[in-house]
């Protein structure tokens, strides 16, 4: 990714976890493609996704604060020993633990120095993260997602019923080895995206059901929309605003156990103008009934 990745997220070099979280969510809400249709929201989406990835972890942060927009090609276990080489040049040689590599200048670092095949054996690529912001609907359905990060395109399957938090794992998508080493495996972390129409707890969704005064006192039975379809749901009678109706099952899916819950609240919601007929009746209604809302 061309730039700074702090600069990608609007954060400066010393920011806190917090400050690069908070400042990532505000950024993907704004530039999600699902919720932003301008062409180039997509790549400013990409482009603050792997600043993310890369600065949410502490040790790829680490390495990136250290060697800056070239840290990936940095092998892991390799530390700076103090002094200089020839010319005043900095000289790195490997970690406690991993023997028999030769001593290179920082300069060659980048020529293909490590392609010759150190005597320490194969060295795995390092395990790596990402968020992938996902809709109420995608989480709740599941599917396929074509992404993006840095140079390289990956098709990521989604399973039904995702959480806020759940790490879906893509085996061999990390870091890449060398000597010979296998890959790491890239983790994408989701994060669902604010909703206007449903809450999450858990697996459980929470959704307003505006209704009329009348269904509240009569009791009715009014159609809602889940991310499942269309669904009906009884209101009882004498319902007041708050009372929760569940419907059982209606909340993400769960592959392995008991799904969530939909849980309808009622909000009673009164015409923002009346005819003549209906404050008629509301009128003779106030004369006799003796109900008082504010009494114990």
């Amino acid at each position: 990714m061309a730039g700074d990745f702090y600069e990608a997220l609007g954060v400066p070099r010393g920011a806190s976890a917090d400050e690069i979280q908070r400042a990532y969510r505000k950024l993907a809400r704004q530039y999600h493609p699902d919720v932003n249709r301008d062409p180039a929201a997509e790549d400013r989406f990409k482009e603050v996704s792997e600043a993310y990835g890369v600065l949410s972890d502490a040790e790829q942060r680490r390495r990136y604060d250290r060697f800056g927009a070239d840290f990936r090609r940095v092998p892991e276990d390799y530390e700076e020993r103090a002094g200089r080489g020839p010319g005043g040049r900095t000289v790195y040689t490997s970690g406690p633990g991993v023997g028999g590599f030769e001593d290179f200048d920082f300069e060659d670092l980048f020529s293909g120095v490590f392609r010759r095949g150190g005597r320490g054996g194969p060295v795995p690529g390092a395990d790596q993260e990402a968020e992938l912001t996902l809709t109420v609907e995608e989480a709740y359905r599941g599917g396929h997602r074509r992404l993006t990060l840095g140079d390289r395109d990956l098709d990521v399957t989604i399973p039904p019923g995702v959480v806020d938090g759940q790490r879906i794992r893509l085996a061999g998508e990390g870091g890449q080895g060398s000597g010979g080493g296998a890959s790491g495996h890239l983790f994408l972390v989701v994060r669902i995206a604010p909703n206007p129409r449903y809450r999450l707890d858990g697996r459980d969704l929470v959704m307003d059901l505006p209704v009329a005064p009348w269904e509240a006192a009569l009791g009715a039975t009014v159609p809602i929309t889940t991310p499942g379809g269309e669904a009906k749901v009884r209101v009882v009678a004498g319902s007041s605003s708050g009372r929760r109706l569940r419907l059982r099952g209606e909340g993400l899916p769960n592959p392995r156990g008991k799904p969530g819950d939909l849980y309808a609240v009622v909000k009673i919601v009164v015409p923002r103008s009346l005819g003549k007929r209906e404050r008629d009746l509301f009128e003779e209604l106030s004369a006799v009934s003796d109900f008082d809302p504010r009494g114990a």
